[in-house]
């Protein structure tokens, strides 16, 4: 399926039923529950290290500080140096996480549609897109996406939900077509968003307050089972709209495992 294919999917589809799309979430959370809880298991032990390299270089300076070795509130230069270094270090982080939850959640899309379609499943897909074939295209996303996140940010909190529910299908649609190019992810991902803006907006709301609250209440354990949740309008709505060929490269994706 190219391009062209999706673009075309997109612009002749009918209309979605709120109701419909989210029943098939809830019936679809069902059965992927466990591989949600699965993602966020393994999102914490990836993430560990990386917090721990990042932060590594932020401690060596505080204990230069209170040792006296660097007097950073007299020097200039150290101050200065510190403070580019903690830029450095965010941004490091940022891009880093972001990259592994791209790749994660690539993975559990991967998943959810092998459930959907009654296949075994295979807990390994969940590290197919943390390949070395895939890091650019992954990169090139994650930097794009914060990018136009913090555009619409800087123009308002209008622009940002705007811009909230295109970005939400880069995933799904990168995760089911990995060969596309990234300005084609992008532009697919912001054409099915505008078209079902109103449908996916009111999905992700509702059951991100939801979950939200669900946590509050539970304090934090109803959001490990139900965190996954949100990730599902967004396949649903994919598969409604653009559909699945039963033979594609992503089929063949991660047999290795």
């Amino acid at each position: 399926m190219n391009s062209e294919t999706l673009e075309s999917k997109i612009d002749v589809a009918p209309k979605l039923d709120f109701g419909h799309i989210f029943s098939e979430s809830i019936e679809l959370f069902k059965k992927v529950w466990l591989q949600g809880v699965l993602l966020l298991i393994f999102s914490i032990i990836l993430l560990i290290p990386i917090f721990i390299i990042v932060y590594a270089p932020l401690l060596a300076f505080v204990y230069a500080q209170e040792s006296g070795t660097i007097d950073f509130e007299n020097d200039a230069f150290a101050s200065g140096t510190l403070s580019i270094g903690l830029v450095i270090l965010v941004l490091a982080l940022i891009i880093v996480v972001s990259v592994v939850q791209t790749g994660l959640i690539a993975g559990f899309y991967r998943i959810c549609k092998d459930i959907d379609h009654g296949k075994e499943v295979n807990s390994g897909h969940f590290f197919t897109f943390l390949k070395k074939e895939y890091f650019g295209k992954i990169l090139g996303l994650s930097l794009l996406t914060l990018l136009i996140s913090i555009v619409a940010m800087a123009l308002c909190l209008i622009p940002f939900i705007y811009a909230f529910v295109p970005l939400s299908f880069i995933v799904p649609i990168f995760a089911f077509n990995p060969q596309f190019r990234i300005s084609e992810i992008v532009t697919l991902a912001f054409r099915l968003g505008n078209k079902f803006w109103l449908v996916a907006f009111g999905l992700l709301f509702i059951i991100g307050v939801g979950v939200g609250l669900i946590s509050q209440i539970t304090c934090g354990l109803g959001g490990i089972f139900l965190g996954c949740f949100g990730y599902l309008p967004t396949y649903v709505i994919y598969k409604q709209v653009c559909g699945f060929e039963d033979e594609s490269e992503i089929d063949q994706i991660g047999e290795s495992f």
